[in-house]
């Protein structure tokens, strides 16, 4: 049975606003899925919608074998959720927080202790357990709210774009824990504007643009769509026109920024020996050569026709504040 199924979701706002807009996905279970799209496109009214927050408007969805309109109340105690900005109360300690978390789910005393004790370690927090969460950092916010997500242990877990804003040292650290809870079982639907992200973490990838599924699969075969890996090479100077007649041997030759030449291998890195020796039998010498492989922001641009906005932007990395 799949980890998560809809079919035809959609919500619609007041004033004829669609947000998502006949959406089918079906996530497997055991299986990290990415969620990709920029502002606006839908991917946190889905979220919502399949975490029982948000009624859909039509179709439906389930999530761990359970109706998300008719059996809410089992999707909720099958499901952890972490949303973008996490809701913690800055004068309780971490422990403190967590205990209370599994106080909620129904948890008896000592087994929320126990389990609060290796999830506070398992993220890392155990020499800030007993801090205030008001000192925390972004990425200690982040790690305590994934934490509290897990004390039911659910079977899916909902993250949605878990390292927004973090720094590069405290996303690998979320990544990592994402692996491994993934190993352990769980399954992970990820939202995202980082397509490095989920070219990192997931099995598959959803691309979703405007309210719909503009593209899904696995991010190797996404990015085989697109097309071949392109060798990118500069010659040397006034060797450019006779470098051109050598790579038309192996495709169509195209101009590149600063001088460069690229042309799409069939075979990809195979092909890049023949092409070095076919230029040195011609006398042409070459300042660089790099091979480019297509990468999802290809994917992305071809499948939705615009860039994702979110990825690549520069952050300033957080300070881990001081002890108090």
């Amino acid at each position: 049975m799949p980890a998560i199924v809809t079919r035809s979701l959609a919500r619609e706002f007041g004033g004829g606003v669609v947000a998502v807009s006949g959406l089918d996905l079906e996530v497997a279970d055991g299986e990290i899925y990415a969620f990709l799209g920029p502002n606006g496109a839908g991917k946190t009214t889905t979220v919502r919608m399949l975490t029982t927050l948000l009624r859909p408007t039509g179709g439906e969805a389930r999530v761990a074998g359970f109706h998300v309109v008719r059996e809410a109340a089992a999707v909720r105690r099958s499901i952890g959720v972490a949303l973008q900005e996490a809701a913690l109360d800055p004068l309780m300690t971490g422990v403190e927080l967590i205990e209370l978390q599994a106080a909620l789910h129904g948890i008896r005393r000592s087994e929320g202790r126990r389990r609060g004790a290796e999830l506070i370690e398992r993220v890392g927090l155990t020499r800030a357990a007993d801090r205030r969460v008001g000192t925390y950092s972004g990425g200690m916010r982040r790690r305590l709210d994934l934490a509290m997500a897990l004390v039911h242990e659910p079977r899916v877990l909902f993250l949605d774009e878990p390292t927004t804003g973090l720094d590069p040292q405290s996303r690998q650290a979320i990544w990592e824990e994402v692996r491994k809870l993934n190993e352990d079982g769980t399954t992970v639907f990820l939202t995202t504007q980082y397509l490095e992200e989920a070219d990192q973490l997931a099995d598959r990838v959803g691309i979703i643009d405007g309210g719909a599924m503009a593209a899904e699969g696995t991010p190797e075969a996404l990015k085989a769509e697109v097309g071949r890996p392109r060798l990118v090479l500069r010659p040397a100077d006034g060797a450019a026109d006779r470098a051109h007649e050598v790579l038309r041997r192996f495709g169509e030759p195209r101009p590149e920024r600063g001088g460069s030449v690229s042309v799409a291998l069939e075979r990809g890195a195979e092909d890049v020996a023949a092409v070095v020796r076919s230029l040195d039998d011609a006398g042409i010498a070459v300042e660089s050569l790099d091979l480019h492989r297509p990468t999802l922001d290809d994917v992305f641009l071809a499948k939705t026709g615009h860039l994702l906005e979110g990825d690549g932007d520069e952050r300033e990395p957080e300070r881990e504040p001081a002890a108090r």
